[in-house]
């Protein structure tokens, strides 16, 4: 049974993947707009932070590399060793991060849903059409 399970999701992903069916391309294409957004707002939150924290007494973040470091587990929402910003315009990046990183997991968790609903109306109509030819063949 696990195995089963496992390969209908694999099955799944790899249709996602190769847009088989309009809502696997929906899905493919908001999880890709999504991460791209994300790879961008990360580059500039990063050179933000740089510009707004290197020259700050006892920040930790002094190189473009730091601050890309910081930026990145801020918008995956897992700690880091750098302290948080010293700065007033350093805190309320942290907090658009925030916020923006929320935003992401619920616009997530929305398209998820509304996959997993539309599949479900797809596998319905495929099983009544098959029902449909046996009944008529």
């Amino acid at each position: 049974m696990p195995h089963r399970l496992l390969g209908a999701l694999l099955r799944e992903v790899y249709d996602v993947a190769r847009a088989r069916t309009p809502t696997h391309r929906h899905l493919r294409d908001r999880v890709l707009a999504i991460a791209l957004l994300s790879v961008l707002v990360n580059l500039v939150c990063a050179l933000l932070a740089l510009l707004l924290e290197r020259h700050a007494p006892q920040t930790q973040v002094r190189t473009y590399g730091s601050a890309l470091f910081w930026t990145s587990t801020q918008l995956l929402t897992v700690s880091s060793s750098i302290q948080n910003p010293i700065t007033d315009g350093g805190r309320v990046l942290d907090v658009v991060m925030e916020l923006y990183a929320v935003t992401v997991v619920t616009s997530l968790a929305g398209c998820f849903g509304a996959f997993f609903h539309r599949r479900g109306r797809e596998r319905d109509e495929a099983e009544r059409l098959a029902s449909a030819a046996r009944a008529a063949g």
